[in-house]
């Protein structure tokens, strides 16, 4: 039995490789950051070819660093920013533009215009997303549209749609396998959740070729191989799925009416609703959790698209911190918010809102205001869009919560997870392994070759870290005017 499990995280902002060993422990990472684009306001782009030498490098980096060789390594996951797309040449491997990131807007308009009741209602119960510029389906329409000559290749055969799970398998088994899973292709707004097909109504709508996509498969089997030429010999690639999707198996959400909340970029949070699709009439997401054989899970999904990413707004743009972990200090500095509220409406507001023309928000500031007030406000944002999702879930599923598992890097902010309880009231639990996103897509690899035997097995590996009880405090005010500041976020941008 080889020794380790590779999971390739393919995230927003960096690649990382890292090596899990049997007991489902972290042993070893290598991580690199890569360039974002913003070529216009709302704009959001990566270089494929960026994405993919970045994660050749961490890959060939982790295994140098471990001492370990091809021979060492049962099998490869991957899991990945998901909605992100890129086209390509099939014959060259070369992208024909930019990936257009999840973040991006700039199909806002389109999408408006596709939203007459009878198409909002069709694309909901096929897809279970929301018409919006988030998902794939109007980003690879946009760079059929853009790029001259796209739709005439993309119709003889000649392109290739993937998002960067489909374009890493591509690159990694040397242009031999096209193929996603269906948590990734529940994601594009093209695929049938309830079929498992690519659905030709809604290429019909998008008017995108069937011939550029990917062969759609379980999240856990082997898909194929490495070239032996990249890492020194051939490496089983038996894993795949969505960030989030990855989270919750990570997680070990494995029954219905378990939720996770990931503190990444974004804040995504996930209940698994078995084997049941429920429809969200709250504006959530319905969406494929994974399929291990034959049996499907799906899941309730509330998508926040500014959640860790306000902490590297105030360092980066601010310069309120040198690094991420300083904004809990600085939040400690003070007793309460001092009445500032910090809407993140920075590419729009997400669920349970769906506002593509909000913009960020900071209100509530006086001669009285310190930075600790708006570190603690930024704080509180995460803690406040996460109570809505939570909030709406209840609505939908009719399942009250009493436990929300976390995990992420914001996760391990103490005073966070602490106001997260307050805001909520429920038992907030932090795993001792947070990097769960990796971990599910190490455990679904692993489960495809026999390195893990069961879903039993997994769960007796996963151990609670820390967990944060409801204080008891007054919290009414602070969700009142929260309330009040995102009505004035909303509708910004005209």
């Amino acid at each position: 039995m080889s020794k380790y499990i590779i999971t390739v995280d393919a995230g927003t902002t960096s690649e990382r490789a890292i090596i899990f060993n049997k007991q489902g422990d972290i042993v070893n990472v290598s991580q690199r950051e890569f360039e974002q684009f913003y070529p216009k306001p709302g704009w959001v782009e990566h270089n494929p070819l960026e994405i993919w030498e970045t994660q050749k490098f961490t890959i060939s980096d982790v295994l140098e660093k471990q001492g370990a060789s091809a021979a060492d390594i049962a099998a490869i996951g991957i899991t990945n920013q998901r909605e992100t797309t890129l086209v390509w040449d099939k014959k060259t491997g070369k992208s024909i533009h930019k990936a257009i990131v999840w973040q991006d807007r700039r199909t806002a308009d389109y999408c408006e215009e596709l939203k007459d009741q009878a198409t909002m209602d069709m694309i909901q119960e096929k897809t279970g997303l929301l018409i919006d510029a988030y998902f794939s389906a109007s980003k690879i329409r946009w760079i059929l549209d853009h790029v001259e000559g796209a739709q005439e290749r993309a119709e003889a055969g000649e392109l290739a749609f993937g998002t960067v799970d489909s374009w890493l398998l591509w690159k990694l088994t040397g242009g031999k396998v096209h193929a996603t899973d269906v948590s990734n292709a529940s994601r594009t707004m093209i695929f049938n959740i309830h079929t498992l097909q690519w659905d030709d109504e809604l290429l019909e709508i998008f008017n995108i070729p069937k011939a550029m996509l990917p062969e759609v498969k379980s999240s856990s089997e082997v898909y194929g191989h490495t070239d032996p030429e990249l890492f020194g010999g051939k490496i089983p690639i038996a894993g795949i799925a969505g960030d989030q999707q990855s989270a919750l198996f990570g997680q070990m959400c494995t029954e219905p009416g378990m939720v996770k909340n990931t503190y990444g970029t974004g804040c995504f949070m996930v209940m698994n609703t078995g084997e049941k699709v429920i429809k969200s009439k709250h504006k959530l997401l319905s969406t494929i959790a994974w399929q291990i054989g034959d049996e499907v899970n799906y899941a309730l999904e509330g998508s926040i698209f500014i959640g860790g990413a306000i902490v590297q707004f105030l360092r980066d743009n601010l310069h309120f911190v040198d690094n991420a972990p300083e904004i809990e200090a600085l939040a400690k500095t003070v007793e309460d918010n001092g009445g500032v509220y910090f809407v993140p409406g920075f590419v729009g507001l997400g669920a349970p809102h769906w506002d593509q023309y909000s913009t960020g928000l900071m209100i509530g500031l006086t001669r009285g205001t310190e930075k600790g007030h708006i570190a603690r406000a930024a704080l509180e944002a995460l803690a406040l869009q996460s109570m809505e999702v939570i909030d709406t879930m209840a609505l939908d599923s009719g399942i009250e919560q009493k436990e929300l598992r976390v995990d992420g890097g914001a996760s391990a902010n103490n005073l966070l997870m602490q106001i997260q309880s307050d805001i909520t009231g429920l038992k907030i639990v932090r795993p001792q392994i947070v990097e769960t996103t990796a971990q599910g897509a190490a455990f679904l690899a692993g489960l495809a070759v026999g390195y893990w035997e069961s879903k039993e097995e997994i769960q007796s590996l996963w151990a609670i870290d820390k967990t944060f009880e409801p204080s008891g405090d007054d919290v009414s005010e602070v969700k009142r005017n929260w309330s009040r500041a995102v009505d004035r976020a909303k509708a910004w941008v005209e």
